[in-house]
């Protein structure tokens, strides 16, 4: 979609993209194209068909075609520039940009050069994935493919491109989770932290299923491990859903699997060092405040589901 940018080249985005190419700014010739990776020797859209996203080479002019195989296109600054060279620290909108691709939600966003990710965060990246994410959105840094950038050869950018194609498979996993409700009708949620950024959401103990564990082991093990609960009955199974994160630099869709789990009381306390886990804290919630409460949750709609569950 053209989104009314202030600029001559158009953001290329719709929601669920696997893929959202990320240049740095507009230069003369894109602008006056109005077109992403317009200049003739940039090989941007070369490198996307040999790196696999395209079948064949596409025009820049085809730009708005690559929705229709799952990618997109934006800019970190928007301001025309002779070069990047020439853009200020205020051309970067850090805000404004993450505001954009949590509306769409991109599996992941390709940064097309590390000035353009570095435009935005301040820090100069390693190529590859990054530990930093937007939402839901894992973010991978690629060459430049600029002819400014020429001293790096084609093979090995192609490389890059080829890594990323690869990347933005998501690992499927599978997991299983507890609903545990008290004899007051709370409900014990653990909140998960970001390793970089300060964003926090809550959600069900549980974890991923070892090889050849089955649910129920699974559950008791992530169950002693995260809140120290030793002494339960699995109940029946209360949902299942599909989620979708980025987590040390890998992309995952987790099928989870929750189960009730009643207990007449208990006192969390994990019995293993969650900080490489992301757990920040742990905590009973009651359902009226869970409803109430204006911070994040998953799955989303987490609070109607206990809502029906309970009732």
């Amino acid at each position: 979609m053209a989104s009314g940018t202030p600029s001559s080249v158009p953001d290329v985005l719709a929601p669920g993209l696997a893929c959202v190419f990320c240049g740095i700014n507009p230069g003369r010739v894109s602008a006056a194209a109005a077109a992403h990776f317009a200049n003739p020797r940039n090989d941007f859209w070369r490198l996307l068909h040999d790196g696999g996203f395209t079948p064949r080479l596409y025009d820049p002019q085809e730009q708005f075609a690559l929705l229709e195989l799952g990618y997109g296109a934006t800019n970190a600054a928007y301001r025309t520039t002779p070069g990047s060279g020439d853009l200020r620290r205020g051309d970067f909108d850090r805000a404004a940009f993450e505001e954009r691709i949590r509306a769409v939600e991109p599996r992941a966003v390709a940064f097309v050069g590390k000035e353009a990710y570095r435009g935005l965060y301040g820090e100069r990246p390693e190529l590859g994935a990054q530990v930093r994410v937007i939402g839901r959105s894992g973010l991978f840094v690629l060459p430049s493919t600029s002819p400014a950038n020429a001293a790096v050869p084609y093979e090995e950018r192609l490389r890059w491109f080829r890594e990323l194609r690869g990347w933005i498979e998501p690992v499927e996993r599978r997991a299983v989770r507890a609903i545990v409700v008290d004899a007051d009708e709370r409900v014990l949620l653990v909140q998960f932290k970001r390793p970089v950024g300060d964003e926090t959401w809550w959600g069900s103990p549980g974890g991923g299923i070892d090889p050849g564990e089955s649910h129920e082991e699974a559950l008791r093990r992530e169950l002693r491990e995260e809140i120290g609960l030793e002494d339960f009955d699995v109940g029946p199974l209360a949902w299942e859903h599909e989620g979708r994160f980025a987590w040390g630099r890998v992309l995952y869709r987790q099928q989870n699997t929750t189960y009730l789990v009643r207990v007449p009381q208990h006192e969390p306390r994990a019995t293993i060092d969650l900080e490489p886990e992301g757990v920040a804290a742990v905590r009973w919630w009651a359902l009226d405040e869970l409803e109430a409460s204006t911070e994040q949750f998953a799955p989303p709609d987490l609070a109607r589901r206990v809502r029906t569950l309970l009732s």
